[in-house]
């Protein structure tokens, strides 16, 4: 399992370095009823990922970025960053 949660770790850090996205299109695409899957949560703890809060539309809204560990991760592991 470990593996398989590392390859998504992955995959998703890869997509947020794409392009900072909202936070509820991070959630409604990579939240999962599996407690052993636990990548939106690993991702931002191993400091992969951050949470800003900004203006947008005139309302407060939380943005997923990438950090630049994340970023590192991305390359140390032979992801584009």
């Amino acid at each position: 399992m470990a593996d398989h949660l590392e390859l998504l770790i992955l995959d998703l850090v890869e997509w947020v370095a794409d392009e900072a996205r909202p936070c509820e299109d991070v959630m409604d695409a990579w939240q999962t009823s599996c407690p052993r899957l636990t990548v939106w949560e690993d991702a931002p703890y191993r400091g992969y990922l951050t949470r800003d809060k900004v203006r947008c539309d005139g309302r407060l809204t939380t943005i997923i970025s990438t950090t630049s560990a994340g970023r590192t991760y991305l390359n140390q592991n032979g992801r584009c960053a």
